[in-house]
């Protein structure tokens, strides 16, 4: 991703990312790479679990970031990678809003 600034010390999005990966880590691990305006760019990556909806991953974490304050809603896919075992790579846009009464 270029343009923007990195994401490193964003203060909602970190920690959002780290309660997403504490329950979801052995199937999926999230990271913040960028955040543009009002934008965040998130990728996902892992094994995904093969019953659960590959949307609710994307889903997760906006809820984890409105605990935090953060009020951020899935936009798009950027990218999809994905191969024959299940394993794959997302690279979702969030939009950024206001955080939460």
């Amino acid at each position: 991703m270029s343009g923007g600034k990195r994401a490193g010390g964003y203060w909602g999005a970190e920690g959002a990312i780290e309660e997403f990966n504490r329950p979801h880590g052995s199937e999926a691990t999230a990271r913040v790479l960028e955040v543009r305006g009002d934008e965040i760019i998130i990728e996902f990556s892992g094994s995904f679990c093969a019953t659960c909806g590959l949307y609710d991953y994307f889903d997760d974490i906006k809820w984890e970031a409105m605990d935090l304050g953060l009020k951020i809603e899935p936009v798009d896919v950027l990218e999809a990678d994905e191969d024959e075992f299940e394993r794959g790579r997302y690279v979702v846009r969030y939009r950024i809003g206001k955080s939460p009464p």
